[in-house]
């Protein structure tokens, strides 16, 4: 990650639409990268200008039907220090040894309008690589951690309201308009 700016890993990508909850591919565990090429390159790109289109501060690969493990991220860390940048095949890790897990309210791109309270850690870690296939380790707290977390649940096919008790998860589907507000799991 870096501070901004620029946020842009080179070209200006395309911005392509979100997908919803209720689509197959955010219920997919996404594979790795396996070729470090100008498809990925391309991939970060329309991530970035996906998210921002979008008025995100996070996107998971398969939030743009993309079945890859890779994310990007454009927000404050607890600091207020503006951070921006992309994992690729992130592997996360944390610790309650360093903080206190929070419960803030979250939202998801894939779930829009809605927002609620999740639990995680204060403090994530995304280790992986850049989009040429070097060594990243990015360490978040505040609204970084999070983002970190639920991009990174994202690529294993759960959305934040999978965390949520069952009536909870049926009010923000329902309030979204999303199928699966009955509680099961879409």
């Amino acid at each position: 990650m870096r501070r901004r700016p620029p946020v842009s890993p080179g070209p200006p990508g395309i911005a392509r639409p979100v997908t919803r909850y209720g689509t197959a591919v955010l219920r997919r565990p996404c594979a790795p990268a396996g070729v470090f090429d100008a498809s990925i390159q391309g991939l970060v790109a329309d991530m970035l200008a996906s998210m921002h289109a979008a008025g995100g501060v996070g996107l998971a690969a398969s939030q743009i039907g993309v079945g890859l493990r890779v994310l990007v991220c454009d927000c404050p860390d607890a600091a207020g220090e503006h951070q921006a940048g992309h994992v690729v095949s992130p592997v996360l890790l944390t610790s309650a040894a360093f903080a206190r897990p929070v419960t803030e309210p979250e939202a998801c791109l894939s779930v829009p309008g809605q927002q609620a309270s999740v639990t995680r850690a204060a403090v994530a870690t995304a280790a992986g690589a850049g989009m040429h296939g070097h060594p990243v380790t990015v360490t978040g707290t505040g609204l970084l951690a999070r983002r970190l977390q639920h991009e990174t649940d994202h690529l294993r096919g759960t959305l934040y309201v999978d965390l949520l008790p069952p009536a909870g998860r049926a009010a923000t589907l329902a309030a979204a308009g999303l199928p699966g507000s009955r509680g099961a799991r879409a």
